[in-house]
């Protein structure tokens, strides 16, 4: 494998701009690990001649002198960006054989940036789930690996990041509804920031809950998190939930001085039967802030008990609004009728056919709570408990918190296939650390931390101040700094 898919974002931008290496070149050599990663299933629509086209124009920018930080550098997509196109299927059935005519404004953003798409990558089924286990392109697998099993990498984002885990690309893009970015970074050894809601545009971006959703980057470390970030952001007039709000240089604000920053540790985040290496490692981490020159405080956020009740209310509600459109009428799959079928009979044999388990799991409890003598009982309760886990966060900004420090995940990856047949709400308390963010609508980034007894990365999550993602980055740098984890997977699948 090419040595060149070693660098981070920064190194491969800083070798670009010396001539050490050329777009061409960097982008072949991730064509080539991306071929070499089958075994891993982790890119699922080639874009190669695309990127290649991108690749010669990018080394003309170059040479031009007009390069911005992305420019040159081969990325991966996931597949719930629409590329135009390109196939874009959100891991859905339902989707078989859409290309859509128009770009994602994070799409366009990066490649009018000079960023590469070497191609579009694995997920769970609309974003739904926490393991790649829901795809209709089969399970992502985790390039670590400590026996013969295949481990999960994540989800939903577990395509993304099992491709920068395994250096089939520099970064990928990911989308954040409850976890997805910093759950998979977590699980994979890379870091992953989900930015304040509305600091990227949803424009072109396959919904799951409106409400929830944000994209971010999947990097190798949180330098190339705010070279990304950075690219992906910004203003967008065709999402009414995005904010005009100016973009920083977060790289600029990558000084490591954290001193006199107050970190808040919530007792509420320590579950029962958390992995006492997990355990461990969140100490450590508070030790390595303090010792950065940050003061750490004890805080109290009293409404977490209710986030994942409220958040498998909400989601799901906004989930059966949004996949309602998906009826077999105007693109996508559409299944095949009988004579005397009706409209009635297309819409329930398309959607039966083209929906998985999971999916169809959450639009109907998304359809049952919104239902008649329902909607106050869940609905408008869980809204209202999504209002007070914004408080309980505003509370302790408002105290003086800088930035709030977790566990990313209450343990390492699994098997795939161990928790398949388990009950769903086992799956659903993976995102136990992670949901009230996306509730209450702040950057959050997840830093790996560590390895487990097994040998499995771990990570630590740092929530921040909405719109500060340049403090939140510069406080995961530091901590990024104190922690040097270098490990990576031994390249087992070539």
């Amino acid at each position: 494998m090419s040595d060149l898919m070693n660098l981070t974002l920064a190194g491969a931008r800083d070798a670009l701009r010396l001539g050490e290496t050329t777009s061409v070149e960097l982008t072949e050599a991730s064509l080539a690990a991306v071929a070499a990663s089958k075994p891993l299933n982790v890119f699922v629509h080639d874009t190669s001649a695309i990127a290649r086209a991108q690749a010669m124009a990018a080394d003309l920018r170059i040479k031009a002198g007009d390069a911005p930080a992305m420019c040159g550098l081969p990325i991966g997509m996931k597949d719930l960006f629409c590329t135009k196109g390109v196939a874009t299927q959100a891991a859905s059935a339902i989707l078989t054989g859409f290309k859509p005519q128009y770009e994602s404004t994070v799409s366009q953003k990066l490649f009018d940036a000079g960023a590469v798409m070497v191609g579009k990558l694995n997920m769970d089924e609309f974003a739904m789930g926490s393991s790649n286990e829901t795809s209709i392109y089969g399970n992502a697998v985790n390039p670590w690996k400590i026996d013969d099993r295949d481990l999960t990498p994540g989800g939903s984002s577990g395509g993304s990041a099992a491709a920068v885990a395994a250096e089939t690309c520099l970064a990928a893009t990911g989308t954040d509804t409850g976890g997805s970015i910093r759950q998979p970074a977590a699980f994979t050894g890379t870091t992953g920031i989900k930015p304040t809601y509305g600091r990227c545009s949803r424009w072109g971006i396959v919904a799951f809950a409106s409400s929830l959703d944000q994209a971010g980057p999947i990097t190798k470390n949180v330098r190339d998190a705010a070279i990304m970030l950075e690219a992906m952001c910004g203003f967008d007039a065709k999402d009414s939930t995005s904010a005009n709000i100016p973009v920083p240089d977060f790289e600029a604000a990558l000084s490591g001085d954290i001193r006199g920053k107050i970190i808040g540790i919530p007792k509420e985040y320590r579950v029962e039967n958390m992995p006492a290496e997990l355990e461990a490692l969140w100490a450590q981490g508070t030790e390595m802030l303090q010792d950065a020159g940050a003061k750490v405080r004890d805080i109290s956020l009293p409404h977490t008990k209710y986030a994942l009740p409220a958040y498998y209310v909400i989601a799901p509600a906004e989930a059966s609004s949004n996949l309602a459109r998906y009826d077999g009428v105007r693109f996508g799959h559409r299944a095949q009728l009988e004579a005397g079928d009706g409209i009635t009979e297309m819409y329930e044999k398309t959607r039966a056919e083209g929906f998985g388990s999971e999916v169809q799991r959450r639009v109907m409890i998304g359809t049952y709570v919104l239902s008649a003598g329902f909607y106050d009982a869940y609905y408008n309760r869980a809204r209202r408990v999504r209002a007070l886990i914004k408080k309980d966060f505003d509370d302790a900004f408002i105290s003086g918190i800088d930035a709030i420090l977790t566990p990313a995940t209450p343990s390492a990856a699994f098997g795939l296939g161990e928790m398949a047949n388990a009950d769903p709400v086992k799956m659903y308390l993976f995102d136990v650390f992670t949901v009230t963010v996306n509730l209450a609508g702040l950057p959050a980034i997840s830093v790996p931390a560590g390895l487990d007894s097994k040998g499995l990365p771990l990570g630590l999550q740092l929530i921040g101040r909405p719109w500060e993602e340049g403090e939140l980055l510069n406080t995961a740098y530091a901590l990024e700094e104190a922690l040097g984890f270098n490990t990576k997977p031994a390249q087992w699948w070539i």
